[in-house]
């Protein structure tokens, strides 16, 4: 978010919103990704609660590791 649009109370608005979503639709658990260098993004969402879970990692394939996977599925079975 812009900092000209920090502290106007929209990015809690946006997450409750979605939180009150969730649970209407019997979710139980809201789950997302901050950089670990936005303190400020960090600050904000354990101030609503938010905790850590360091023992996960976010592992990602793309450019030509995502072709090479790819390549290893089998022929869809008719």
């Amino acid at each position: 978010m812009l900092p000209r649009f920090r502290g106007h109370g929209i990015g809690k608005a946006l997450l409750a919103r979605v939180a009150a979503r969730a649970v209407e639709q019997g979710c139980v658990r809201l789950q997302w990704d901050v950089l670990e260098w936005n303190q400020t993004a960090i600050d904000f969402y354990q101030s609503m609660g938010a905790k850590f879970l360091d023992e996960w990692r976010i592992m990602r394939v793309n450019d030509d590791a995502i072709c090479s996977l790819a390549k290893l599925a089998p022929e869809p079975v008719s």
